[in-house]
């Protein structure tokens, strides 16, 4: 989204030039409050109006002491004029369950998630934070980050604490047919113990050197227990024009997400990774994996 819009406001800066210095519209501050229905503060040296929602439900101890919201399990939203529309930037604190619904519903309203992780050790129950950013039309904005919060809402409502695993089973020994999943993947798939992993390395730039899938630039998928009740577990290494992308096919594929993040500084092009998790037949996970794969290698 932020690729695609910066690609067109350099075009339209070529053909209209001192046009695009004109003054920014202001923010339509009300129409944020109403929508998200959170009060915000706005900051007149920055030009950001934000919004918060601490997270009172959650009883948080962290370190065996009880951590107030104030200490930084507030969710927030910031929005600010930019270039003639509105860019959002966001983190969200969450509860293990609520990360991937809540993060399918940010992209199902046009979000980007850009990073989840967690800030604390020892923290019971664990929290990660899913940041999220976007730009374009102030109330689509707002209502996206409205969904976000109501899907964490109706989790809580449902559930009041936190499950403690995903669906389905995981059959123990592992027995995975290799050769299925070597089918779908097109590429050598090395096995041991019944279980069965497919890497995939592409390069990078570092430090004036071509560093690839030996040096930890690759994707890779791990599948472990029965054909029939498999889990794949893994990494995707991906370019930032590229994240979006493979976000909404492996969720949309029903595979979980468990981290965004980067593993190195001062790479080219610079290499996002993104941890997942997934439960059901082998072979559909395999294909799920091979999907993103493939929506990934379409992204210019």
């Amino acid at each position: 989204m932020f690729r695609t819009f910066f690609l067109g406001l350099a075009f339209s800066a070529s053909v209209v030039g001192p046009l695009v210095q004109a003054a920014e519209r202001p923010l339509d501050t009300a129409a944020i409050k109403t929508i998200t229905g959170l009060k915000g503060t706005y900051n007149e040296t920055e030009k950001v109006f934000k919004v918060s929602k601490p997270r009172t439900d959650i009883k948080l101890n962290v370190d065996r002491w009880s951590l107030p919201p104030f200490m930084g399990i507030t969710s927030w939203a910031a929005f600010t004029p930019a270039h003639g529309a509105t860019m959002l930037m966001g983190d969200t604190v969450l509860l293990e369950d609520e990360v991937n619904p809540a993060m399918s519903a940010a992209l199902d309203a046009g979000l980007e998630v850009t990073a989840l992780h967690n800030h604390f050790f020892f923290d019971q129950p664990k929290v990660f934070f899913m940041h999220i950013g976007g730009m374009g039309e102030t109330r689509r904005l707002a209502s996206g980050v409205k969904a976000v919060y109501d899907r964490v809402e109706q989790i809580r409502a449902g559930q009041p604490g936190p499950v403690v695993n995903f669906p389905g089973d995981i059959t123990t020994p592992s027995s995975i047919t290799a050769g299925p999943i070597q089918d779908v993947f097109g590429t050598k798939v090395d096995s041991k113990d019944g279980m069965a992993k497919v890497v995939i390395g592409r390069t990078a730039k570092m430090h004036g050197m071509t560093v690839g899938n030996e040096m930890g630039i690759n994707t890779w998928a791990a599948f472990a227990g029965s054909d029939e009740q498999a889990v794949v577990d893994g990494d995707f290494a991906m370019r930032e024009a590229e994240l979006q992308t493979v976000l909404k096919t492996m969720r949309g594929e029903g595979i979980n997400i468990v981290a965004i993040h980067q593993h190195m500084t001062f790479e080219n092009p610079r290499i996002l990774f993104l941890h997942y998790w997934g439960k059901g037949k082998a072979v559909d996970l395999a294909k799920a994996v091979k999907k993103a794969l493939v929506a990934q290698q379409s992204v210019k």
